[in-house]
């Protein structure tokens, strides 16, 4: 791989959205570390890939085995061309095209004291028990920072030591809390109240600063003091006793401070183990699967090998063992005597042997994070034990248990799995036909999974993939399946090609339309009809809203699933056995007043937003409707050139006047229109009551000077120029040096009241008008669209300039390019993408087995900056009953019985038409077969039309007369022979 190298410099373009997550600080500390990862099975590679798209600065490999087929069910850089090679060295090639700022090497030795004293973190994966714990010895006394990451069939456990006295110097993912002030009473202790009308979100202990505080200004210049919460809106400061009287404005900010914590090593915590859970009944079961790891490590040492797959008599032996072994210890020293979970620990044992994706994908993600904690000193690291099992996914109870012979290794890629669920469900797989929508970061990874499973790689199988975008360059640190030489491609086909050579009998097929009513045509009945489930892997939760309605009109399950930055979530949606997808309140985009954007700003929020308003009205609405002008013909042609901005009707001609341009607007949007305001509003205006009007959430603002040294101000010089110029289709400008020389010359702006738009007499003017410049204008009209992933474009730059301008205006703390734009830009890191698609996997097999239990599927919620992980059982859909008819619940029962009947009635002649109706949230099932010849009349006497050829289903409107309140009902589906 050549010399090794440092890079403390941090490419922002492709670093960006993971920066939202850890901030500059962390990246550099990540930037300067050195990992080891043992083990380059399938959970070991998951680890290693989260590693370098995380950008750590050396990571080197060891695993001295071979390839074997077990290994490929899940080790995703491995191929059968590749059985019987090093498993490090032939994974290193694959990794290495992830991200070329990391060094990456193999060592297949032993872990010496010197070896170990190389490296910054260490994690063991697929080692003996003997081995952890001397290494975990070594790197305890030696302050090296040690992880356990183990998989065993649906089961995880992961373990983390980082010493003595690990510094953890920023401990959550969230801004600092902030808040306005209302009013700070002078006394002991100074009361503070905030302005916030739901209040204020700080704790007991918090530290907090004081800012822009008019009459106490004492409090502007001290340090981080402690507050005590005396209720939603009041604060205790401390003495305010000696401080000048407080008159108005301020802000009150919490300082986050570092944290120190002490590990156990692995000797002395594998038998008082500190274990993360919820309850006690998570406690109760992650202690029985601690004991059942020691009696598999046990039984490995005196057998030589793993329980053999759903093998009863290895697992009762496991059982034995387990039960042999010495009580656990509690946090007081004492014996936690509790009785062993037989059940558990022998389900444990016959699936224990199994490789799975899914399950490394979790436990990848968790412990890449924690190393990535170890690190960089960034949030809380696990404390220090944690267990998770999928056992739900295994056959429902009252089905009868796998025979071992259905589960024996065939020597193929599906060895792995099969060793877990058996070759027909394996066989199963093949035959599904999946559709994936969104090929982004989660896209990419459940397209790996699907790839690992199996998925749609046998007869009749497929998977279909969709997304409208291409590749950029900020895209390769988390969505793995690109690479460089994939930029500006299709992401969809990019994916499908990669995805491809992890498993070749995968069958993928790649679209680059958006999914949504314009695309019907495409993905129609005929589509929607062929698909066994659909997978959403999308950032928008109108287009979520989208893809559940197409699954709940075609009745098919939906695996969904989003993150944003450590936080993730994954949920299964099955028709007529859990509630469909809804969006929730906290969903919603926060909406600000009109008022509040344009002239009271209080927060670097409502500058942000002020901001993104300014990009949209300036560089993408004008333009998009003077194209739709050109496109119309009319009075609605008029409609829109009556909104044209006066740039489109007196463009540009070249960079100067694009320059010339943007200091109009910032001398418009700076000075001018502050100057304006205070007009209206002078500093020391009051009320009726006598009260400032510039108080409480009013800040009264300052205009600005413009100042060419600047920076900030020639930040938006640049950006704003550069966006008009490319608006108009002329050639922009990086050249600050060039730029800073026309400013010089170009005369200063006037100063104007308002904004100057055309006044025409009438629509002729207008018409008139427009015949001097309408008709060309189709060569120099390009609207901007917010490029979210690509920091070349100037606009993060523009809406940032913006907003701190505008924060500058109005005294409020200004925002850094670390701080994500709006909600636009969602922060993002790989790990986290990697647990939620493994949780995404877990809930796909419990489809394909067909589970009907609403108790066998889970949601789940993470955030892996605690870490914390929840999972619990959707709910099942609400029942409605429809008169006279009570329906019968739950829907597989209507499916299979006559049931109650109602009548679907045409009302001019009589076609009463009988079927059996259960209405679950938004399922409508209905359990009869008509006679085709009576469905088909009826629809051509409503319509006067004859079914089209080839017409595949007939679709009904469905009304209940006899309600007392209105029912919705969704459209009932006839499929035509």
């Amino acid at each position: 791989m050549g010399d090794l190298k440092t890079y403390l410099d941090i490419n922002e373009q492709l670093y960006s959205r993971q920066l939202y997550v850890l901030g500059t600080e962390a990246m550099r500390r990540l930037r300067g570390s050195s990992m080891l990862v043992s083990g380059m099975k399938g959970l070991g590679v998951e680890i290693a890939k989260n590693l370098v798209l995380a950008g750590v600065g050396r990571l080197t490999l060891r695993d001295p085995s071979p390839t074997c087929w077990m290994d490929l069910a899940s080790q995703f850089f491995l191929s059968e061309k590749d059985i019987g090679q090093n498993r490090a060295k032939a994974s290193l090639p694959h990794l290495a095209q992830l991200n070329s700022d990391v060094y990456i090497s193999t060592y297949d030795g032993p872990l010496t004291e010197t070896v170990l004293r190389g490296f910054q973190v260490v994690v063991l994966t697929d080692s003996t028990l003997k081995e952890q714990l001397q290494v975990g010895s070594l790197c305890h006394e030696h302050g090296v920072h040690f992880l356990v990451a183990s998989t065993r069939g649906l089961v995880g456990q992961l373990f983390c030591d980082f010493g003595e006295k690990f510094i953890i110097h920023d401990p959550s993912e969230a801004e600092p809390l902030q808040s306005n002030i209302g009013h700070i009473s002078q006394g002991s202790p100074g009361i503070l109240t905030v302005l916030e009308e739901n209040g204020h979100r700080f704790q007991d202990g918090d530290w907090v600063t004081f800012s822009d505080i008019e009459g106490m200004t004492e409090l502007n210049d001290c340090g981080p003091l402690p507050i005590r919460v005396r209720d939603k809106w009041t604060l205790e400061i401390g003495d305010t006793t000696a401080f000048s009287p407080y008159l108005r404005s301020g802000a009150i900010t919490q300082v986050k401070r570092s944290q120190t914590r002490s590990y156990e090593a692995l000797p002395l915590s594998l038998h008082q183990p500190r274990i993360m859970a919820a309850n006690l009944q998570e406690a109760e079961r992650a202690r029985c699967l601690h004991q059942a790891f020691r009696a598999l490590h046990k039984y490995q040492a005196e057998t030589g090998h793993l329980p053999r797959p759903w093998c009863l008599e290895d697992a009762n032996e496991l059982v034995i063992l387990a039960q042999g072994l010495e009580p656990l210890q509690g946090d007081n020293g004492k014996k936690v005597n509790e009785p062993l979970d037989e059940a558990l620990v022998r389900k444990f044992a016959m699936t224990s042997t199994g490789d799975l994706s899914p399950i490394n994908s979790v436990f990848g993600g968790m412990a890449a994070q924690e190393m990535l904690k170890a690190a960089s000193g960034k949030f809380i690291p696990l404390d220090q034990w944690l267990y998770f099992d999928a056992l739900e996914c295994l056959p429902e109870d009252g089905k009868p248990p796998l025979r071992p012979e259905a589960c024996a290794p065939r020597n193929c890629r599906y060895d792995g799995q099969i060793a877990v669920f058996g070759d027909d469900f394996q066989k199963n797989l093949g035959k599904q036909c999946y559709f994936l929508v969104g090929a982004g970061a989660i896209g990419c990874e459940l397209l790996k999974t699907f790839a690992m499973l199996g998925l749609g790689a046998g007869q009749g199988g497929g998977i279909t993939v969709t997304d409208m975008d291409t590749v950029e360059l900020s895209n390769l640190s988390r969505q793995f399946l690109f690479h460089s030489w994939d930029l500006n491609k299709p992401k969809s086909e990019a994916a499908a090609l990669a995805v491809r050579s992890m498993n070749p009998a995968l069958s993928v097929t790649a679209h680059t339309k958006e999914l949504g009513p314009d695309t019907e045509h495409v993905f129609g009945d005929d589509f929607f009809s062929s698909l066994d489930g659909v997978a959403s892997a999308l950032d928008s939760f109108q287009a979520r809203k989208y893809v559940s309605e197409r699954c709940i009109h075609y009745m098919k399950p939906m695996l969904e699933s989003g993150t944003q930055g450590t936080q993730g979530s994954a949920a299964i949606f099955v028709p007529c056995l859990t509630q469909p997808y809804s969006t929730s309140s906290e969903d919603a985009e926060t909406a600000y007043p009109v008022c509040t954007l344009r002239h009271f700003p209080s927060t670097i929020e409502h500058t942000l937003q002020w901001a993104w308003n300014e990009f949209e009205g300036l560089f993408r609405l004008p333009a998009e409707m003077i194209n739709r002008y050109l496109q119309m013909e009319g009075p609605q042609a008029l409609d829109y050139l009556k909104t044209a901005s006066l740039s489109f009707l007196s463009p540009p001609q070249g960079w100067q006047e694009c320059v010339a341009w943007a200091w109009g607007r910032w001398q418009h949007c700076f000075h001018d229109s502050i100057t304006h305001l205070l007009q209206y509003f002078p500093h020391d205006k009051v009320n009726e009551e006598g009260v400032p009007f510039w108080s409480g959430t009013k800040r009264c603002p300052q205009p600005l000077e413009f100042d060419i040294s600047r920076d900030t101000h020639l930040d938006y010089i640049l950006a704003a120029a550069n966006l008009y110029a490319k608006t108009h289709k002329l050639p922009g400008s990086q050249d600050r040096d060039e730029l800073r020389v026309i400013l010089q010359e170009l005369p200063a702006p006037a100063f104007h009241l308002h904004t100057h738009t055309p006044i025409f007499a009438n629509d002729q003017e207008l018409e008139q008008s427009s015949e001097k410049w309408g008709k060309g204008l189709a060569s120099f009209v390009c609207p901007s669209l917010i490029g979210k992933d690509d920091d070349s474009n100037f606009h993060m730059d523009f809406i940032v300039a913006a907003s701190n301008l505008r924060a500058e205006n109005y005294g409020i703390p200004p925002a850094d390019r670390s701080k994500r734009i709006v909600g636009a830009i969602i922060p993002a890191i790989a790990t986290t993408t990697a647990v939620v698609a493994g949780l995404v996997g877990l809930e796909l097999y419990k489809i394909v087995m067909g589970h009907r239990c609403l108790s066998s599927y889970r949601h789940s919620y993470l955030q892996l900056a605690v870490p914390h992980l929840s999972r619990w059982i959707p709910k099942a859909p609400c029942v409605q009953q429809v008169k006279p008819h009570s329906l019968p619940s739950p829907c597989r029962e209507a499916l299979g019985s006559a049931g109650p009947l109602s009548y679907l009635h045409y009302p001019q002649e009589k076609y009463d038409l009988p079927v059996t109706m259960l209405l679950l949230d938004t399922y409508l099932l209905y359990s009869r077969r008509w006679p085709e010849a009576q469905v088909t009349e009826l629809a051509h006497r409503v319509t006067g039309k004859e079914p089209k050829m080839g017409q595949k289903e007939l679709v009904f409107e469905i009304s209940c007369e006899d309600e007392e309140e209105d029912t919705t009902f969704p459209p009932l589906h006839y499929r035509l022979c």
